[in-house]
């Protein structure tokens, strides 16, 4: 899942021009290029704490290569969860105790949450797979079961019949998607 993820958030990602990332995102009060790192960050916080390493220090996680540092940051990513024995362990997080399969599955729900706001902050469309979805919102139910106040997620929304499964994701997120 994170292959497809991550892919689907870089094909997006590799069409925005350095002339877009001042733009304001989907995301409120974030421009693009917030919402790129936000995304990079994540990923390598993800690593960090996958891996029992430190996270990198940096003020500027993208750099002057946006792109380029997503692709690495993935790279860590992949990495970190490929070790022996990594899916089989369970991670204190700031959220608490989780399994490894649930932290993969919720940078999946991030790469694709932030993939569609990428993409229509910057007129595109991006394409997740039906599996991937799935699991994606698999999780967001067990996950946001209740109130969401205080969460970064809007209330649920209702995609159109013809909602592609980016949208779909997109609108339990609390996007609007229409």
């Amino acid at each position: 899942m994170l292959d497809e993820a991550g892919a689907a958030f870089a094909t997006v990602l590799e069409a925005v021009g350095p002339d877009r990332l001042a733009e304001p995102s989907t995301c409120d009060g974030w421009t693009v290029r917030e919402l790129i790192a936000h995304v990079v960050s994540g990923n390598l916080m993800f690593a960090a704490m996958v891996s029992g390493t430190a996270p990198r220090p940096a003020d500027d996680v993208l750099g002057d290569d946006p792109a380029g540092a997503f692709r690495a940051s993935l790279k860590d990513l992949k990495e970190a969860f490929s070790d022996e024995g990594v899916m089989d362990r369970v991670f204190q997080t700031p959220m608490g105790e989780r399994p490894a399969p649930r932290l993969v599955t919720t940078r999946v729900i991030e790469m694709g949450v932030h993939g569609w706001d990428l993409a229509r902050s910057t007129g595109q469309r991006i394409e997740l797979p039906e599996p991937v979805v799935d699991a994606a919102l698999a999780q967001l139910r067990m996950m946001l079961s209740g109130d969401r106040s205080g969460l970064p997620f809007g209330s649920e929304r209702q995609p159109g019949p013809d909602a592609s499964p980016a949208d779909r994701l997109a609108a339990y997120a609390g996007r609007q998607v229409t």
